[in-house]
């Protein structure tokens, strides 16, 4: 995470990624397993859905715990620092439903 000439571009370099906002909106619904985001992220790869969640617990905005299980039982949660943010990304979300609206409109 680095610091940007503005908050607001610091926020959105931290979020901007393969579905990495869709993640913790998710995630705002309760712990998940990672098969459990694989399939609720099924335009983006394995690979990136790991990735992701790789620079989202660096970032400190989630939480991921194993389990000493065989298989491996790993499981992700929130941050406090991700909870904070969950209301931004939901005020995000519906701007992006008005912009969706707004072009479906046009193209009518």
């Amino acid at each position: 995470m680095k610091k940007s000439y503005c908050p607001i571009d610091t926020f959105i370099n931290v979020i901007k990624g393969k579905r990495k906002s869709t993640i913790i909106l998710h995630l705002s619904q309760g712990n998940k397993r990672y098969n459990e985001l694989v399939k609720l992220l099924p335009d983006i790869s394995e690979r990136m859905v790991t990735k992701q969640l790789k620079e989202l617990e660096e970032d400190k905005l989630i939480n991921r715990e194993v389990f000493p299980e065989v298989p491996p039982k790993v499981e992700y949660s929130l941050t406090d620092l991700g909870r904070e943010i969950h209301p931004y990304l939901k005020g995000m979300f519906r701007g992006g439903i008005l912009f969706e609206k707004m072009i479906d409109a046009e193209d009518e």
